[in-house]
């Protein structure tokens, strides 16, 4: 017998995936519990709009974040933080400072766990700074830290 999964399921398959199943196990443990359905014509043509809908949505998102990359790879967001003796930072710039000034510096709201700092800056000057804004795309920002 022929089920569509409706979700995960360790041993069987994801979510959406046709699979063979026997008859009993199909009857006894799949459809009772509702992993599956069967596969029914309606059923894969409902799973195959499904798909192309979420294919959609996919790459809108990925277009969304290819040209949210291409605006912020051409701006330069400017952090003040207080200078201690010899004119050495007092401190360091987070991600979270990072993002509270580009909101504020240019209206655009970034995660901050999207980015993605080795350490953080503790010295003056111009950095480039990774924001992976997508599993595909990651965007390079300038981040200058300057003296208050």
């Amino acid at each position: 017998m022929k089920i569509i999964l409706l979700q995960d399921e360790k041993k069987l398959g994801k979510k959406g995936d046709v699979i063979e199943a026997s008859e009993g196990f199909a009857r006894n443990y799949i459809l009772p519990k509702k992993i599956g359905v069967e596969a029914t014509a309606k059923n894969l043509n409902d799973l195959k709009l499904h798909k192309a809908n979420e294919d959609k949505l996919a790459k809108e998102q990925l277009d969304a974040a290819k040209a949210l990359a291409a605006d912020l790879e051409q701006k330069q967001v400017t952090v003040k933080i207080k200078a201690g003796e010899g004119g050495r930072a007092f401190g360091s710039v987070s991600s979270k400072e990072i993002a509270a000034a580009c909101k504020e510096q240019h209206n655009i709201e970034i995660d901050k766990k999207k980015i993605q700092l080795a350490e953080n800056l503790k010295n003056f000057g111009a950095y480039e700074v990774g924001i992976k804004l997508h599993p595909q795309v990651t965007a390079k920002l300038t981040v200058k830290v300057a003296e208050s």
